[in-house]
């Protein structure tokens, strides 16, 4: 058909710093890891698994086309998948695990729909692409189209925050990450603290653009992330177990990235991205020595 995707890679500023994030917290994951991981059998299984995912999340983080995107984004949900039930001899890994990928099915199911109606809806009037930079300059046809008396904007961007709430554990869909703990400690680090659970903040503010024409969008995604930042901080303070405490403070740090969104700080949004992926993934490895010291 007419529709076109090229396999291409965008490094523009919003881009370029989460490579940064990635690769920088990546490789002192990876440092950790190697001792922490020593004595396991499957040491080398580990590695490759560790490695899968950083791809998936750069090839996330640099397509230049929401296709390629999506690619990265299913490859950070398979791969988390892989790391949070690596030890899945026992239940309740195998478990947090298939856990992980069904909560992250709903989301992705979210972002489908959103492609589908983008590519549709650009379609019926002759530019057929999923490109950023093409969305980004025909948003003047997006503006007035409408689906079943509904602004194409406001369902395209409600979809995609459905898979961002996915992704990065918003309410309803915050359910798998506290459970990820079963995973070992570097995995943590990696998934809940760096990478994939900033893949919804990344997909939201790299199409702000998109955000800006369904005011009413960015309402629920502020809504949402305020409420997400205030229940997981309560439930929070009842955890007896370290990591957990650290997981629900993810959640609810993730809160006030979609809060900062919501309210048009996208800026302020990837700053506090950036920062929590260092401050967390610290608190994570700290907690590992806990746990690897006191056996």
């Amino acid at each position: 058909g007419p529709l076109r995707v090229e396999a291409g890679l965008r490094l523009d500023a919003l881009s370029g710093v989460l490579v940064l994030v990635v690769t920088g917290v990546g490789i002192l994951i990876h440092v950790y890891s190697v001792g922490y991981m020593h004595d396991d059998a499957g040491f080398a299984r580990f590695f490759a698994y560790l490695n899968l995912f950083t791809t998936a999340m750069l090839i996330l983080v640099l397509a230049d086309n929401l296709l390629l995107l999506f690619v990265g984004w299913e490859g950070v949900g398979l791969c988390s998948y892989l790391l949070i039930g690596f030890w899945y001899d026992k239940v309740e890994n195998a478990v947090a695990g298939k856990k992980a990928f069904l909560v992250n099915r709903i989301g992705d199911a979210g972002v489908l729909l959103a492609l589908f109606l983008l590519v549709w809806t650009l379609g019926r009037t002759g530019v057929w692409t999923l490109d950023l930079a093409r969305i980004e300059e025909h948003l003047g046809q997006l503006r007035d189209a409408t689906v079943g008396g509904w602004s194409v904007p406001l369902v395209v961007c409600l979809l995609l925050f459905v898979g961002a709430t996915g992704k990065s554990a918003q309410i309803p869909l915050y359910v798998w990450l506290p459970d990820a703990m079963a995973g070992p400690t570097p995995v943590s680090a990696l998934i809940h603290a760096a990478t994939m659970v900033t893949a919804g903040v990344y997909l939201i503010a790299r199409l702000h653009g998109l955000y800006a024409l369904a005011p009413a969008a960015l309402t629920v995604v502020a809504v949402v992330g305020a409420a997400t930042a205030l229940l997981a901080a309560v439930i929070a303070t009842a955890q007896m177990d370290i990591k957990k405490v650290l997981a629900y403070s993810t959640v609810s740090q993730l809160g006030y990235m979609f809060l900062g969104l919501g309210v048009g700080a996208t800026g302020a949004a990837v700053f506090h991205l950036v920062t929590h992926a260092f401050f967390k993934a610290l608190l994570f490895l700290g907690a590992g020595s806990v746990i690897h010291g006191m056996s």
